[in-house]
């Protein structure tokens, strides 16, 4: 008996001790896969980091370039006189010379405010004031290159029309009676520490040659002051790329949620997201499982209107003005989100 005792407590030791290795075998094996998952994890991260900031780089100074060269061969002139047509052809105009201007919100009122002072008609004026940040061309390169050209048409078609049509109203409305004060107020701005942006309308060299090589010189200008944001936005949609749950993304702003584009639109505004910063993050996030709607009510949000701009635009106009432009943005960017949301 005692020896059949024996016997059973050495089996039984066996079975507890190799018991005890296989668990500690699977927990050495479920951290050596955890950490293989997170190194992974981390590499991808980085590599979409790095991939993304040397696209963006040649994009903004490629884009920024391009048009500062088209501008060198429009006579200034030449705009002003377009702009002062009568009826829809001066918003047209007006929305027009606002997608060829890469300006940020804070920017784009000294220009409307010499628009308005050379007596341009106000709703030429207003569909300048809100194409320029809304169809800056580093928005739409950067949508064609990194969601696809046809989400930059549809952007392109969506905020154009929207300029134009919202400049009438605004005319028609009977808006240029709530002007103030022709003399833009000072406010911090984004772009450059002045304010200006890199674009050389000044002086035009008269070769081609020179005049390319200018233009790459104000590109690189252009982005160095923003070069921090556009980091930021990268750094963010990285970390979002390669750590965020996308269970959460989709309940929170999915294509399923129908309050996920107005308040994409609401939270853009007084964050004041540049584009540089903002599409980055809304690729990321698309990729998680957001809906293009939502990000593209984000990104005009954030372009259109910031606490900046509403600062500069209440020392030139009355408070019934600056509302309704803040009105204008916030409806653009809901009807651009759903129209996004029908169609993409």
């Amino acid at each position: 008996m005692a020896g059949g005792a024996g016997v059973i407590n050495y089996k039984l030791k066996w079975k507890v001790q190799v018991l005890s290795l296989c668990i500690k075998y699977n927990l050495y094996h479920d951290i050596h896969f955890k950490l293989h998952i997170r190194m992974n994890t981390l590499l991808l991260t980085l590599k979409y980091f790095v991939t993304i900031t040397i696209e963006l780089v040649v994009l903004f100074v490629l884009i920024s370039a391009i048009i500062d060269l088209i501008l060198q061969y429009i006579p200034e002139e030449k705009i002003q006189k377009r702009l002062s047509g009568k009826g829809i052809i001066g918003n047209i105009v007006g929305a027009g010379f606002g997608a060829l201007t890469p300006f940020c919100a804070c920017s784009t009122i000294p220009m409307t405010v010499g628009f308005l002072n050379a007596k341009v008609p106000f709703g030429s004026a207003m569909s300048f004031l809100i194409a320029s940040p809304l169809l800056n061309p580093i928005i739409i390169g950067l949508l064609a290159a990194l969601v696809n050209p046809k989400a930059a048409l549809v952007y392109f078609i969506v905020a154009f029309a929207c300029s134009i049509v919202f400049g009438v109203i605004l005319e028609k409305a009977g808006g240029e009676r709530f002007i103030k004060n022709l003399k833009p107020k000072a406010s911090a701005c984004c772009c450059e520490p002045g304010g200006s942006v890199g674009i050389s309308l000044i002086q035009k060299p008269k070769k081609f040659k020179d005049r390319a090589i200018a233009a790459l010189k104000s590109g690189w200008d252009s982005l160095k002051p923003i070069m921090v944001y556009l980091l930021i936005g990268v750094a963010l949609g990285a970390v979002i790329y390669g750590y965020m749950p996308q269970d959460f993304v989709v309940k929170l702003a999915g294509p399923d949620n129908p309050f996920a584009i107005p308040v994409a639109a609401i939270i853009g505004i007084p964050l004041y997201i540049r584009a540089e910063t903002a599409i980055p993050i809304g690729v990321a996030l698309m990729g998680k499982g957001m809906s293009i709607g939502a990000v593209i009510a984000l990104v005009i949000g954030g372009a259109g209107m910031a606490i900046p701009e509403m600062s500069m635009l209440a020392g030139i106009f009355k408070l019934k003005l600056v509302a309704a432009i803040v009105a204008v943005v916030f409806l653009t960017a809901v009807f651009s989100g759903y129209i996004f949301n029908l169609f993409l």
